[in-house]
Formats: C-alpha cells, sequence, structure tokens
C-alpha cells in the first residue's frame, strides 16, 4: 500500500510538474495584453507586427498579410528555415534580438519562464475573439 501511494504521489508532481511546463492559457492570455499594442492572436489582423493567429508551427517571417513588413532579419530567419514552435517561441520571447539578431521588434522579452510558457500555451490555444 505504501508503495502505491508513493507512486502515486510521484505521478501527481510529475503531472503538476509537465502542466507547469506546458503553460496556462488562461494566464498567457493576461501576460499577452503587453503585446496586443503591436500585436492580434484572436483574429488574422496585422498591426504594427504581424498577427499572430496560428503562429505555432509557422515559419518566421512568413504571415501572408505582413511580408511586405518584415525586417530582412525575420525574412532571413525564416527562409533559414526558422520555425515558431514552442522551443523556438520560447527564446524569442525570453531576447528577440538575440534570437533574430536585427528584427524590428521593439520590445526586449519577457523575464519570467512561466510567462513564456503561459503565453505560448494562450498562442497555441488558437485564441478566440
Amino acid at each position: 500500500m505504501l508503495r502505491t501511494v508513493s507512486s502515486a504521489g510521484v505521478l501527481l508532481l510529475a503531472g503538476a510538474l509537465a502542466a507547469h511546463a506546458a503553460g496556462d492559457a488562461a494566464l498567457g492570455k493576461q501576460v499577452f495584453n503587453r503585446c496586443i499594442a503591436c500585436h492580434e492572436a484572436a483574429t488574422d489582423r496585422d498591426k504594427v507586427g504581424p498577427h499572430l493567429m496560428g503562429v505555432v508551427g509557422r515559419t518566421a517571417g512568413t504571415a501572408e498579410s505582413f511580408l511586405g513588413h518584415y525586417s530582412e532579419a525575420m525574412k532571413a530567419a525564416g527562409a533559414a528555415g526558422l520555425v515558431w514552435d514552442e522551443a523556438n517561441l520560447a527564446e524569442y520571447l525570453k531576447a528577440p534580438k538575440l534570437k533574430v539578431p536585427g528584427n524590428k521588434m521593439y520590445f526586449g522579452g519577457l523575464s519570467s519562464n512561466d510567462d513564456i510558457a503561459n503565453v505560448i500555451a494562450y498562442l497555441k490555444a488558437d485564441p478566440k475573439p
């Protein structure tokens, strides 16, 4: 019985850690409020920056409606194969100028790994208006 309880406890802890690493979309929507001056996530409307609807899995610099506005650096990153998967988004959200040097984004990045995971969860959830 003790072994079963211990195993269950380990499984609960592992599940909690995985859920934390996966992020919380509701919290991510709150964090995304820092981004809404320049980006839209719930529609395909561009602002100063490209819309982020469907960004997870998209090649960098390829949002059709924003093609004429991307920096040369972002276009080159996409041409070199940069795809916005979770790992690349996390690196970019942490330090945009380090991940894609020369990009036009003025935002310096998110310092909290929790905020980054939550924003990614929000973007993956295919936000609706």
